[in-house]
């Protein structure tokens, strides 16, 4: 292969999805898996992922699991020895994992702060060290992809549930993607985020049975974020298309954080 289409080829490359077994993961594993990457994917649910997987399968592409918890103790770090222990190599990460919490600021729980901040925040940062000290920055090469979103670059909207955590920590995720580039770009490591707007998911269902409409009629676009409409996002950072592209936060939500 030669040309344009060589620099989205993932053939040999060895990707890891978090938060991989539905959903948006799910899709975008399969849009790494659909360019030739091996795909490995972690959820908490073993079921989950084997449906996952086999899904995958189905569609012709290299898939395993880990299930785990990456939002406990040296969870992420493992995760990463296990994927060198069975394949040698880490060329992509996708820190997608994440969960919320929906209550007034004043009133938002400190333990349900702590699960959202160390899931959303701390656990991508500890996956994006590991992968680049034991693989990417001896390799020389790597690319990794955070997912964000654009309630991380603002408040969320009065008029539905507080999520104060995981505003906060979606905004962290945007700083921590500039700040890992400015620091591994010299070792050949890009580091980019995707922020998505509303998407139909199983986090977003509570909200969507009450406000689709209103959210759907403030998006410029007209309709929610579907199932093809983060495969060219994520494409493009994890492939070498994207090498001279780092630090950047690519806001797919069909416009509605223009208006």
């Amino acid at each position: 292969m030669s040309g344009l289409k060589a620099l989205f080829d993932l053939s040999g490359r060895v990707a890891i999805v978090t938060g991989g077994s539905r959903g948006l993961g799910l899709q975008m594993a399969e849009a790494l898996g659909e360019f030739g990457a091996f795909v490995m994917l972690t959820a908490r649910k073993q079921d989950e992922l084997d449906a996952a997987v086999a899904h995958l399968t189905q569609l012709g592409i290299k898939a395993s699991a880990i299930a785990v918890d990456l939002g406990k103790g040296d969870a992420p770090a493992s995760v990463v020895d296990e994927i060198l222990a069975r394949h040698g190599r880490l060329d992509i990460l996708v820190n997608n994992a994440g969960t919320t919490w929906g209550a007034p600021a004043e009133d938002h729980p400190r333990d349900a702060w702590d699960k959202v901040v160390a899931l959303n925040l701390t656990a991508p940062f500890l996956l994006a060290q590991a992968a680049a000290k034991k693989a990417m920055i001896p390799a020389g090469k790597g690319r990794i992809v955070n997912i964000a979103s654009i309630e991380g670059f603002k408040g969320h909207p009065p008029r539905m549930p507080g999520t104060i955590a995981y505003n906060t920590t979606k905004g962290g995720v945007v700083n921590m993607t500039r700040a890992l580039a400015a620091e591994w770009g010299g070792y050949g490591i890009t580091v980019n985020a995707i922020a998505p707007g509303y998407f139909p998911s199983k986090m977003t269902k509570g909200v969507l049975g009450t406000f689709e409409q209103d959210l759907t009629a403030r998006t410029p676009r007209g309709q929610l974020g579907g199932d093809q409409d983060l495969k060219g996002a994520t494409l493009l950072f994890a492939s070498d298309a994207s090498a001279h592209v780092t630090g950047q936060i690519l806001i797919v939500d069909g416009g509605s954080s223009v208006i």
